[in-house]
């Protein structure tokens, strides 16, 4: 038999999801407390300021995670070929030296 633990608030057996405090606050009341938080930090001189070495380290970081999202991705290629693709100049251009590549003319006529 499962227990009331186990099942969760709601009884539904699901697992314990329901945000509670900090949590279950709008996003803009976290970012203001957050704000206070890191302020106080840096003011009473005890918050972490990366050098250049640590932010490209968490950056590189960033992107591995986020490029393993194949979707995320996909949907950001999408986004920027269409985007690209409004420039009537631009795709004229991209035609021009791919038409002159194909036929063995690299030169500019």
């Amino acid at each position: 038999m499962t227990s009331d633990r186990e099942k969760g608030k709601n009884g539904s057996g699901g697992s314990h999801t329901d945000k509670r405090g900090f949590a279950s606050m709008d996003e803009d009341k976290q970012r203001e407390i957050a704000s206070k938080g890191g302020k106080a930090a840096h003011e009473k001189g005890t918050a972490h300021e990366f050098d250049s070495e640590e932010a490209r380290e968490a950056g590189r970081k960033g992107g591995e995670t986020v490029s393993k999202d194949r979707e995320h991705m996909a949907d950001i290629g999408r986004k920027g070929g269409e985007s690209v693709s409004k420039d009537k100049e631009h795709m004229s251009e991209i035609g021009r030296k791919g038409g002159k590549s194909s036929h063995g003319s690299d030169k500019d006529e």
